[in-house]
């Protein structure tokens, strides 16, 4: 449902023109109903084809691509106060920790990547940017002398 359309010009020619909609969400969040509208708007590409649709947040009117979902319902991020990346919360020594052996303790979910079903090691003949990122990463995991990792725990 479009519900409003604006132009702006400039110098008479036809600078930007915004259309915008709605979606309704109705759900339930902890058996408690949430019914609110989103409004969508759309800009036109800087490449000349078609059209960039964006949400606006219900909350802060801010236009975004994304909405979260933190406390059963969905914002602009900087609606949220007080989020954080889980990196950020991290102290300096386990972030550099995590970098120097992290793959060590990361290597089972690496094998049972590079053997999942239908997981593709080779394209048109030749290995892809995923499998050589795995066995990189799991190298690099053997690598690392165990008495280092002795030495952490």
């Amino acid at each position: 449902m479009t519900f409003f359309e604006s132009k702006s010009t400039k110098n008479g020619q036809k600078a930007e023109s915004i259309t915008a909609h709605e979606i309704e969400l109705d759900y339930k969040y902890s058996d408690e109903p949430r019914n609110y509208k989103v409004r969508l708007v759309s800009i036109p590409s800087n490449l000349g084809k078609g059209l960039i649709w964006y949400f606006l947040c219900p909350q802060s009117n801010k236009r975004c691509r994304k909405l979260y979902s933190i406390g059963g319902y969905f914002l602009h991020r900087e609606a949220f106060n007080g989020c954080m990346y889980e990196t950020q919360t991290q102290s300096k020594k386990y972030r550099q920790l995590d970098k120097s052996l992290g793959a060590f303790f990361k290597t089972d979910d690496l094998y049972s990547q590079l053997y999942q079903k239908h997981f593709k090691k080779t394209y048109a003949g030749k290995p892809t940017k995923k499998y050589l990122r795995i066995l990189e990463q799991i190298q690099k995991a053997e690598s690392i002398p165990y008495h280092e990792i002795e030495g952490f725990l």
